[in-house]
Order: structure tokens, then C-alpha cells, then sequence
């Protein structure tokens, strides 16, 4: 089978996925949803000119000197009325500015006396949000195709929107193959362990905004894969393990059972050579992923999230940085290599520290991981703070 570069293999997944509808969800229910339709303000934000602080609405030609008091303007109950000449509103954060007031003088500065406040030297907008200074009417606040997180959430409530029209989720199944693989609670035989890659892969697709099914792992048994493989109701199927050609790999020889056609065979990567991606006969796409945790995590980074991110109508990544290496390392062999590592922060700049055992088995690696580290094919050796590339892994 032909290893291909890892770009190009994503490239030709990538070339199989086209967003899902569109639906409308509840502003409140939109979070980690991808928009469908651009977002505009139908406003101004503010909609009117707003103190900054608590203290006192004046007009600047008045200071410094000794006004009356004529009013107060509180968030949402302003003063009805202009400000005339010689003449101060107390005013709190928030609050709209009264007509003909154009600056704040803050409490601390004046001093009150009965009907009356002195007040320093004020200058025109001194402690003003301006009509319009966050944004203003049809301004394009947010774009189709960015993933609400609670910031943009809070953008699209300032434009005064309770629902938005959203990608809908795909829907992906998780089966795990193998005699080798017990799920917890079960007790596992002798030479069975527990599954770990399934588990990690159903919770990084719900993070990434596909909703997910974890099947029962499947023995090594030819009609029990295709019958896992047929029932799974899913936008996109991600078998873990059976992904090679050994004589137990029986993920593709049962997808070709069910009319599978290949787009990636494998990939020049490591970990996770045997990755390979196709279309069913009824259009579900299938992605194969090894079985040993590490690659299958590596690879559902490299590959997963993109199409996942694909069916969404999202930027499909991934997205790396640049850092420099804690640690020299040796010349790189002729896969791509990507590399469990800590990152650092010295002095403004992020430094990469690769795990010196990089077994594809290892899950404590993983778990101490916040980043990858990319080595290109055929990489000479680094010295120890060399440019590098790294993908920073999402971490509480």
C-alpha cells in the first residue's frame, strides 16, 4: 500500500466532506457549535453615549467650578432632560449621558455640598463610552464557519440575537476491534487489556462538536466487524485497532464487504502508519485508526478533528505554532513524526520538551502531554533550542 505525506492524505479526506445542514439552536444551546450564517449588529453598543464611572455628568465649558444639581442617570433609568448650563447629573457606570453632557467627572475628584458639587477641570469625553464605541449598527460581528465559544456567545447576545443558525452535528460512531480489548467494569483475562482508545476518542469528539457513539468492542471475527460496521448509525464511523494487514486486521476486508472505497490506504506518519480513510456503499465515510492509544489519539488530532471540523463548515486545521527545543534530537527517519512534549515559557518564547519514550502504547505519556512535536520526513539531528513546530494540545 502507498504511504502517503500526511498533507496529502488529509487533503484527500478532506476532499470527501461537505457540510451538514444548517439548523437553528437557542443562543444558550449554541455553545460549541459552528455559525452557519454570518451574525450583524441591528444597533449601535452602546445605543447612547454612557458614563465609565461613577461620578458626575457635566458639560466640560462648565469646569472647574461649583454647579447645581439637577438629576441623577442610573443604568437603565436615564435623566429626562438636557444638562443646562452650570449644571451636574449624578451619574453611575453604565448609565446614558444626558443630553448636552459630554464628559464624567468621577466621584472621587468632586465634592458634594447640598444641592451643589465642585467639580476640577473636566475635558470633552473624559470618561465616556461613546455611542457605537464597541460596535455599530449592521457592523459584521461574527463570521459563518467561526465555533461559538462563551465570547463570541456574549458578542452575539450584545447584537440582541437568542437564537443562531448552526452546522449540525456529526453524528460519529466509535467501535474498537480486537479479543484483546474488555471494557471496564469487566474483569479482563489474561491477555486482554482495557479499552482506552475509545474511551479518549468519544470524548474528543464531543469536545470538538460531533456527538458520539461508543459501540461494544468487536472480536476478531470477520461477520461480527461488517455486522458492527453495518449497524452504525453514523455522519462518519471510526474504528480503533484491525486497521493493518495482519492476519487478526479485519476492519478492511469487512468494510470492502460493505462496498468500502478507499481514498487513503496509509500514511508515512508516526504514529499511526496503518491510519486509512474511505466512503461505504451508502456514503457513511469510514475512518481506520491503529490501535495502540498514542497513535490513535495522534492521528484523531492530525486527521479526526479536520473532518470533523470539515463537516461543520469550520477551518479545518490543524493549527501548529513555532517554539524552540528544550532537548537535542536525533535526525528523523522517513515518516513524518510527531511526538508527545511539554511545553515551556521562558522569556516570552515556548519551549518544546519531547518525552524521551515515545512507544505508541504509552497512555501516561500522553495524559503529562500538552503539545505535539512535528518532525518533517528525513529531519536532520537539532540541537537543543532549534526552531520547531509544535501542535498544542487542548489541556484543563
Amino acid at each position: 500500500m502507498k504511504l502517503l505525506p500526511v498533507e496529502e492524505a488529509r487533503a484527500r479526506m478532506l476532499a470527501e466532506i461537505a457540510p451538514l445542514a444548517a439548523e437553528t439552536a437557542p443562543l444558550t444551546e449554541a455553545i460549541g457549535r459552528v455559525l452557519a450564517e454570518d451574525v450583524t449588529a441591528v444597533r449601535d453598543q452602546p445605543p447612547f453615549a454612557a458614563s465609565a464611572m461613577d461620578g458626575w455628568a457635566v458639560r466640560a465649558v462648565d469646569t472647574p467650578g461649583a454647579l447645581r444639581i439637577v438629576g441623577e442617570s442610573a443604568a437603565g433609568r436615564g435623566y429626562d432632560g438636557r444638562l443646562g448650563p452650570h449644571e451636574a447629573v449624578r451619574i453611575f457606570t453604565g448609565a446614558a449621558l444626558p443630553e448636552d453632557a459630554d464628559a464624567v467627572v468621577i466621584q472621587e475628584d468632586a465634592e458634594r455640598d447640598g444641592d451643589a458639587v465642585r467639580t476640577p477641570q473636566a475635558h470633552s469625553g473624559d470618561n465616556v463610552r461613546p455611542a457605537g464605541g464597541d460596535f455599530q449598527a449592521e457592523a459584521l460581528l461574527l463570521r459563518s464557519g467561526e465555533r461559538i465559544d462563551p465570547w463570541r456567545l456574549s458578542l452575539a447576545a450584545a447584537a440582541g440575537r437568542a437564537s443562531v443558525r448552526v452546522r449540525a452535528r456529526p453524528k460519529v460512531a466509535v467501535i474498537s476491534t480486537g479479543e484483546e480489548i474488555v471494557e471496564a467494569p469487566a474483569v479482563p483475562g489474561p491477555f486482554q487489556i482495557y479499552d482506552s482508545g475509545a474511551p479518549a476518542l468519544c470524548a474528543l469528539v464531543a469536545a470538538w462538536g460531533g456527538t458520539p457513539f461508543k459501540a461494544r468492542p468487536v472480536k476478531d471475527e470477520l461477520e461480527a466487524v461488517i455486522a458492527a460496521l453495518r449497524e452504525a448509525e453514523a455522519d462518519l464511523v471510526v474504528t480503533v485497532g484491525g486497521a493493518s494487514v495482519g492476519d487478526h486486521d479485519l476492519v478492511r476486508a469487512a468494510a470492502e464487504a460493505l462496498g468500502f472505497q478507499p481514498r487513503v490506504q496509509s500514511v508515512a506518519v508516526r504514529p499511526g502508519k496503518p491510519t486509512f480513510f474511505g466512503v461505504l456503499g451508502d456514503g457513511r465515510r469510514l475512518l481506520g485508526l491503529p490501535g495502540n492509544p498514542a497513535s490513535a489519539l495522534v492521528c484523531a488530532e492530525l486527521f479526526l478533528r479536520p473532518v470533523l471540523n470539515a463537516f461543520q463548515g469550520a477551518a479545518a486545521g490543524p493549527r501548529t505554532i513555532g517554539a524552540r527545543l528544550a532537548s537535542a534530537l536525533g535526525a528523523n527517519g522517513p515518516r513524518e513524526h510527531w511526538m508527545r512534549a511539554r511545553l515551556e515559557h521562558r522569556q516570552g518564547e515556548v519551549w518544546a520538551l519531547p518525552y524521551r519514550d515515545q512507544d505508541s502504547s504509552l497512555v501516561t505519556v500522553f495524559a503529562g502531554a500538552d503539545a505535539l512535536l512535528r518532525r518533517a520526513p528525513g529531519a536532520p539531528a537539532a540541537a537543543e533550542g532549534a526552531a520547531c513546530e509544535v501542535l498544542p494540545l487542548a489541556r484543563a
